[in-house]
Formats: structure tokens, C-alpha cells, sequence
């Protein structure tokens, strides 16, 4: 596939997006479109936006390169799935009515509220790092699938595709935020869910296959296994690691995460709200199921042709994530690779362009108060805003290139190794303000307690087989991290005079 053609499909794509950000922003760019679209959204098209901001690049490449890895994944992420399903349920039946009974414009307000001052600084700061450091994640998959495939025939370095790349993110995002970004969602995954169909009926065709066919050559190939039940103390498949760790990521990443509930909360009512999370979460388990049937037939193309996967460039040893973009972009037609491209690209920047506006609302929110309606209607809030979203756009890059010179696993094991640590006080945080209301904090110790909680689960998990008699921990160790900062709250609280509202 040649490097012009996909390099001249990016700039028609980049520049319909930045069309469609200046027709959403023409009527209105101040501060309440970019942080909450006015509380004007529709809940159809958010439902069907969050689906491209949800999945990514780690569920578009990562996903389907993990099916034949050598540690024998098969469909294992299946059973994370059905736990993130769950999660969903409970974030749209629990935190979302809380959300919206407090009207609340960052999420972390509540903290505030119900625990007090630090409490709230210390959970809008793990947002901030957490979002920061996972959406870098997010973005360096697409980014070193543009510089193999493109920009290193053209000798471009790998930080300027960084900053190319949020760059163009910026200029889409930085007036409309929001409003416009609902809008490009929509648009971006809509392209996602076709380059999903459209993958697997290239592929069908040049394994010469029908649809049934394919799945049944899926159920006999050897990588279709779901439910992984055998050795629970040391397998880190086992179903109820993953079905548990999902569930709990999803609360932390999703119901505890300022980028997902920001759009949520651009609805008018709890009712849409809902109906929102519900059509969602639906289509969400759905189309992961496509995606782990991408990743079988890949590894049955490759099998059939010979290809083997491809080495990583820095530590050179077999990379899955590299398997995807190396069938459809070198051995496939040019269709192929462009869908492929498409699919890539609105997966990965409709994840990245959500992230870079949540993280600029929370700070604008949470440490310079603009929701203060003195502070929104101040002169040169708009142009503060505007310096915000530019620094986080460049501390991202900063992420990506230290990301560059020391990640050596597949990214989806490192967004949720990163998750498990960062994201775990968070649920102590509000599972303390939501079931121990009776109870307050000493509210300037609660920064030492979310600093301790991780340190203490990165200790456990790196000795966890001698502590605890072989057993070896998975993604349900955000559940411990939470629990940890739970008891190192309750060990600091004070009974309070009159049980919280909240």
C-alpha cells in the first residue's frame, strides 16, 4: 500500500472533521458548549459517539493481535467484556442519578461536597494523571502504526507524527469542545463500525469464505475458547479475574472518569441519560464479539500465507499489535488498507480528541473553578480555556515519547496495568462518600491515603505468589487497590452529627 495514498486519505479525513468543528462552533464557543454542550444533547447520537470513544485503537488493533499471542489468550477478553457490561449497568442505575440530582459539571464535585477540600483536589488530580497517561497510551498505538506505515518512507521522526497528530486533534477540538466532539464522534465511529464489517468480509474473501463458514472455521481453529476456568491461583485468564476486574474498570475508568460522564451529562434529563448507557452498553458487547472474530481470522490468514508477527522496531520481538496493520496494509488489496486506516484512525482520535476535552473541563472546573458563574463571565476565561487544552495537548506528547522509549508490552496489558494502580482510589474515594455516610474524613489525610494505596497494591502484586501461596493477580486488582484505600479512609474517618445527603 502506498504511503502517498494513505497519507492524502488522512488529510481529506482530517480535514472534514475540522469542517464540521466550525459548523458546530459558529453560534457559540464560550465555556458552557466546550464543557457541556449546553445540556442540549441528544442521547442517540452520544450513545453512538461513546461506542468510538469506548472502544479505541487498543480494542481495534490490540484486541484482535491478542486472539493467537503466545500466552494462549484465545476470546479470554470476552469474559472482561461481560464484566464491563455490568459495570455500565451500575454506573447508569447508581452514579448517573447522583451525577444528575447534583448537577454537577465535573464529577469530581461530589467528592468535594461529601468529603471536603483535599479529598477533591486529590480525586480531580487522579484524573488528571490517569486520562493523561492512558489516553497517551491510546494514541501512541495509532501513532507508531502511522509511523511504520507512512512517515518513516518520507524520513519523518516519530515526535513530530506525535505532534502532527495533536496538533490536528487540537484544531478540531479547541473551539466547539464538547458540542463539536458529539458531533465528530458520532461521524468517527460510525466509520469504526463499518471498517469492522467491512474487515471481516475482506478478509472472508480472501480466505474464500462465506460468513458462516468463517465462523465456523472461527469455533474450529483453536482460538475461540471464552471461558477460562482452570488453575485460579495462578492464571490471570480465570473467568472471575476477568469478569470481576472488568466490571470494576468500568466503574473506575467509565462512572469514576470525568471524559465518558462528560458526555453523559450533556443531556437534559437522567431519563435520556440512561436510555443513553443502556443502547451503549448493548452495542458495545456486540461489536467486541466482532472484534475477537477479526482476531481468529487474522491468525487463520496468517497461518495459511506464511505471515509471521511483526517484530517491534525498539525491543525486537514479535509484536500482535503489528499483525492487524501488517496483513491489511501489505498483503491485502488497496480497499482493504484504506478501511483498515479509517477504522484505525476514527477509533484512536475519537478517544484521544474526548480525552483532551475532559481533561481541560476538569481543570477548568476543578482548580480554576470556572463553572463559578463570576469566573465563567470573566474577561479572558475563553482564552484561558484555549491555554489549557494547548498544555495538556503538549504534556500528552511529552507522555508519548517517554511511552516510546520504554514500553515493551502490548498496549492493552499496559492501559490496564496503569489503570489498576491510578484508578484504584478513586473507587475508595466515592465508595466511602456513597455507603459510609454517617461518617466524615480528616479531610488533609486523605492524599496520603490515595499515595499509599497504590504503593502498597504495587508491593502485593510484585510478591503476591509468596505472599499469598502462588496466587497471581490480573486486572481485578483495581478491586484491591480500592478496597485498600477504603480501609485507609475508614482508618481516618470521624463520625459526623448528621448522615450526608449525598
Amino acid at each position: 500500500m502506498s504511503p502517498a495514498i494513505l497519507l492524502s486519505f488522512l488529510i481529506g479525513y482530517f480535514l472534514l472533521l475540522i469542517v464540521i468543528a466550525f459548523a458546530t462552533s459558529k453560534k457559540s464557543s464560550d465555556n458552557a458548549t466546550f464543557f457541556i454542550a449546553n445540556r442540549n444533547s441528544k442521547w442517540y447520537l452520544v450513545a453512538f459517539g461513546m461506542i468510538g470513544t469506548a472502544l479505541s485503537g487498543v480494542t481495534f488493533i490490540s484486541v484482535p493481535g491478542e486472539v493467537g499471542a503466545p500466552a494462549g489468550n484465545q476470546f479470554q477478553y470476552f469474559q472482561f467484556v461481560l464484566g464491563n457490561a455490568v459495570g455500565f449497568i451500575i454506573i447508569a442505575t447508581v452514579l448517573l442519578p447522583l451525577y444528575y440530582r447534583m448537577q454537577l459539571t465535573s464529577i469530581y464535585s461530589y467528592i468535594e461536597k461529601r468529603l471536603g477540600f483535599y479529598s477533591y483536589k486529590t480525586a480531580a488530580s487522579i484524573f488528571l494523571i490517569s486520562r493523561t497517561i492512558g489516553s497517551a497510551f491510546r494514541l501512541y498505538l495509532v501513532v507508531i502504526v502511522l509511523q511504520r506505515f507512512i512517515f518513516d518512507s518520507y524520513g519523518v521522526p516519530f515526535w513530530v507524527t506525535v505532534l502532527i497528530s495533536l496538533g490536528l486533534i487540537w484544531s478540531y477540538t479547541f473551539k466547539g469542545g464538547l458540542k463539536t466532539i458529539i458531533i465528530t464522534d458520532t461521524l468517527q465511529t460510525f466509520f469504526l463500525v463499518l471498517s469492522v464489517f467491512l474487515t471481516l468480509y475482506f478478509i472472508c474473501s480472501s480466505l474464500n469464505m462465506d460468513i458462516p463458514q468463517a465462523f465456523e472455521a472461527i469455533k474450529t481453529s483453536g482460538y475461540a475458547k471464552i471461558f477460562f476456568y482452570e488453575d485460579f491461583m495462578t492464571n490471570g485468564f480465570h473467568f472471575s479475574k476477568q469478569f470481576i476486574g472488568g466490571m470494576f474498570v468500568t466503574i473506575a475508568m467509565t462512572g469514576l472518569d470525568q471524559d465518558l460522564m462528560q458526555k453523559n451529562l450533556s443531556m437534559k434529563t437522567i431519563g435520556e441519560a440512561q436510555k443513553n448507557m443502556f443502547t451503549f452498553t448493548g452495542i458495545f458487547v456486540i461489536l467486541n464479539i466482532f472484534f475477537l472474530s477479526v482476531g481468529a481470522l487474522l491468525y487463520i490468514y496468517a497461518a495459511k500465507n506464511g505471515i509471521e508477527i511483526p517484530l517491534d522496531h525498539v525491543t525486537g520481538k514479535p509484536r500482535t499489535d503489528f499483525l492487524f496493520p501488517e496483513i491489511a496494509l501489505n498483503h491485502l488489496s488497496v480497499v482493504p488498507a484504506i478501511v483498515f486506516m479509517l477504522g484505525l484512525t476514527a477509533a484512536t482520535f475519537a478517544t484521544t480528541d474526548s480525552a483532551l476535552t475532559a481533561l481541560t473541563t476538569s481543570f477548568c472546573v476543578d482548580f480554576l473553578h470556572m463553572d463559578k458563574e463570576k469566573n465563567a463571565k470573566a474577561e479572558g476565561a475563553v482564552r484561558k480555556r484555549h491555554l489549557v487544552h494547548v498544555a495538556f495537548s503538549l504534556l500528552m506528547f511529552v507522555v508519548i515519547i517517554v511511552f516510546n522509549t520504554l514500553n515493551d508490552e502490548s498496549v492493552v496489558k499496559g492501559i490496564f496495568k496503569v489503570a489498576s494502580y491510578t484508578y484504584g482510589p478513586l473507587l475508595g474515594l466515592y465508595s466511602f462518600g456513597l455507603f459510609m455516610k454517617k461518617r466524615g474524613l480528616h479531610d488533609k489525610l486523605v492524599p496520603l491515603v490515595c499515595i499509599l494505596s497504590p504503593a502498597i497494591c504495587y508491593l502485593l502484586n510484585a510478591n503476591s505468589a509468596t505472599l499469598l501461596g502462588g496466587y497471581t493477580f490480573s486486572v481485578e486488582l483495581i478491586l484491591v487497590n480500592g478496597l485498600i484505600t477504603f480501609i485507609g479512609l475508614l482508618l481516618i474517618s470521624k463520625k459526623t452529627a448528621l448522615e450526608t445527603r449525598f
